[in-house]
């Protein structure tokens, strides 16, 4: 009887970061990517058009030589993340992609913990947890180099609401796969902690850049399912602290905009984008 062969790991994982005009929080973000467990990885800031503060400071972490990075830049447009997005699987030659936020601060087995779980055929869905203003600006390097930032106790202390949505930040792992199999959180596509395979990405054309801000996200995450991707819930897995800030960019004919194409994909079962990486099918 042939021994079932174990699934085939990333060989070049990359770790997409979004950015715009917020290098105080990126810079946070970078120092925790300077701390994971796992160092055999790229990160690539997709940059929405910053100006000159953001590329001064990825030009520090550049040449501190802690990170492998690339900048990743187009021309200020307005909101254009789905095109940056695109712009950054295109010109990527790693084979797995981690999506998040440059306002999101990694666990330090963040990396780990998604080159562990990568499947053939599947995407990953993981969890954050929002901070508030006061605690986000607290934040020290320090700190992050410290893990303080990943105790529920030392959060509480510093004034964040001691709610449920901490549990994410449990050790445990028989309460990590409990909490994974009970949550009522669909395993969705989720732009601050979720990872794939490129080609896969690219065989459904990546984002769709009719979608702008509200659930841009999910329209990637349902693509995927229609092109027969499934997906495993690991928001108690790994973690990311998302950093708080303002968000001028939400507009209601907007999202109603965007639930429309969501809408439609659902109906027709839709996996290509066709305003997406390419613009028309060769």
């Amino acid at each position: 009887m042939l021994k079932r062969q174990p699934p085939k790991p990333p060989e070049n994982i990359g770790v997409v970061i979004t950015t715009y005009n917020s290098p105080l929080w990126l810079e946070k973000v970078l120092i925790g990517y300077e701390q994971q467990t796992f160092r055999e990885f790229r990160v690539i800031i997709a940059d929405d058009g910053s100006g000159s503060d953001t590329a001064e400071m990825v030009r520090k972490y550049q040449e501190r030589g802690r990170l492998t990075i690339d900048h990743v830049w187009h021309e200020d447009q307005g909101f254009r993340k789905c095109q940056i997005l695109n712009k950054a699987i295109r010109e990527t030659e790693c084979d797995y992609l981690i999506f998040t936020d440059g306002d999101c601060i990694p666990e330090p087995n963040f990396v780990a913990t998604h080159a562990r779980l990568a499947r053939p055929g599947y995407f990953l869905s993981g969890g954050y947890i929002k901070l508030t203003m006061p605690v986000s600006e607290l934040i020290t390097e320090q700190h992050i180099r410290d893990g303080d930032i990943f105790s529920i106790d030392w959060l509480v202390a510093q004034g964040q609401p001691k709610t449920h949505k901490l549990t994410k930040l449990t050790r445990s792992a028989f309460r990590q796969k409990l909490m994974n199999t009970i949550t009522p959180a669909a395993a969705s596509w989720n732009g601050m902690n979720s990872s794939t395979w490129t080609k896969d990405l690219v065989a459904v054309n990546g984002f769709n850049e009719d979608m702008q801000y509200g659930g841009l996200d999910r329209e990637l995450g349902e693509r995927l399912w229609n092109y027969g991707h499934k997906s495993r819930q690991i928001r108690y897995t790994t973690v990311c602290l998302h950093l708080d800030h303002a968000r001028g960019y939400a507009k209601p004919e907007i999202w109603e905009k965007n639930r429309a194409i969501r809408k439609a994909v659902k109906k027709h079962r839709t996996h290509w984008a066709e305003n997406g990486i390419v613009k028309q099918r060769g």
